[in-house]
């Protein structure tokens, strides 16, 4: 669908803050007319230098600065490159909505996968919004408790901006609402996208304590995708925390080292029942590409969009003007031709 209609740019508007020029420019005129009054002032009368000079122009120098602005305006216009659009475009854009559920309990801490579950995830979703362009994408950060962390968004870089806030610290009821976290990413959703939708949810499952696999089930009913990621090692690791600024591990209440491992069997369960896939992270690689070729092969709704095509650079006729003005420049004379100044055009 095309419809005809006028749009006007520039393709280089940042020239024309050299317009700024032009206000200092007569100032500096004014200035340099003073002065130049002023030291006619001390050797006479004006009128009597006037008759002494009877070829000195008094408008002559204004008319020829004026034309001279003029020509220096259009250059700079002409710089910018001012442009017309005749064609205003309905074009369809392609995409599909997804929502990042992100653990940040305090076992994403472990250093089984390197340099931590946490950091490892947050890369890993910082290339996939790399790869992202009609998508959009929203994140849900959950331990005890579920967040939005970021609203549904083409705003890549605002993604990035929040996604590099998220720490351990962001909630602050430790455990896995994994079950929370799909519910509010169900109705995080654009309300008025009819398109394909799919909830991700990166976590190493443990202490999982609510219906993750009934609230998946939920999402799937009502069209919506649950796939999840296992961040850890079946051998899992340690939890380091601080402890007098010096590196230790959390440790239970008999004193031993305490040992988090991936509940893997959980997330097979609740991406099954989401009708998504499962895939387990590595040092080698977190299983969000495997994740976004599966996304790539929903079929992706189509999002109209308006552009303005067919721009047409117009600088032509602003350099035209220039030239015509500079010609004109170069033919007034400042002092009066002694032959011509007799000669009454009007009268």
């Amino acid at each position: 669908m095309t419809q005809t209609m006028e749009m006007f740019r520039f393709a280089h508007i940042e020239y024309l803050y050299a317009l700024a020029i032009i206000p200092v420019l007569i100032l500096l005129f004014w200035i340099t007319r003073r002065s130049r009054r002023k030291a006619l002032e001390r050797f006479g009368q004006p009128e009597t230098i006037s008759q002494l000079m009877p070829n000195v122009s008094q408008s002559r120098p204004v008319v020829k600065f004026i034309i001279w602005l003029l020509a220096i305006s259009s250059l700079i216009v002409a710089l910018a490159r001012p442009q017309f659009g005749s064609k205003l475009k309905t074009v369809k854009r392609q995409g599909v909505e997804l929502i990042i559920g992100l653990d940040v309990s305090n076992s994403m801490l472990a250093e089984d996968i390197q340099p931590n579950r946490l950091e490892r995830a947050k890369r890993a979703i910082s290339r996939l919004i790399d790869n992202l362009s009609d998508d959009k994408i929203g994140l849900i950060v959950f331990a005890g408790d579920a967040y939005t962390q970021l609203p549904i968004t083409t705003d890549y870089p605002s993604a990035k901006l929040f996604l590099n806030s998220v720490s351990t610290d962001i909630v602050p009821r430790q455990g896995t609402a994994i079950g929370a976290a799909i519910e509010m990413a169900q109705v995080s959703f654009s309300p008025q996208f009819e398109g394909n939708k799919a909830i991700i949810i990166i976590t190493d499952g443990e202490n999982h304590e609510d219906d993750a696999i009934g609230a998946a089930k939920a999402a799937a009913e009502s069209g919506i995708i649950v796939h999840t990621i296992g961040m850890g090692l079946p051998q899992g690791g340690p939890i380091p925390v601080s402890v007098n600024g010096q590196k230790d591990y959390r440790k239970d209440k008999d004193g031993k080292v305490v040992i988090t491992k991936l509940n893997e069997e959980m997330l097979q369960q609740i991406a099954a029942a989401g009708s998504g896939i499962y895939v387990r992270a590595n040092n080698a690689q977190v299983g969000l590409n495997t994740l976004f070729n599966e996304i790539d092969k929903m079929e992706e709704a189509e999002m109209e969009s308006l552009v303005y095509s067919d721009y047409e650079d117009q600088f032509q006729w602003f350099l035209g003007f220039a030239i015509l003005m500079l010609l004109v420049d170069f033919l007034i004379l400042e002092r009066k031709n002694k032959y011509l100044k007799n000669i009454k055009l009007f009268g």
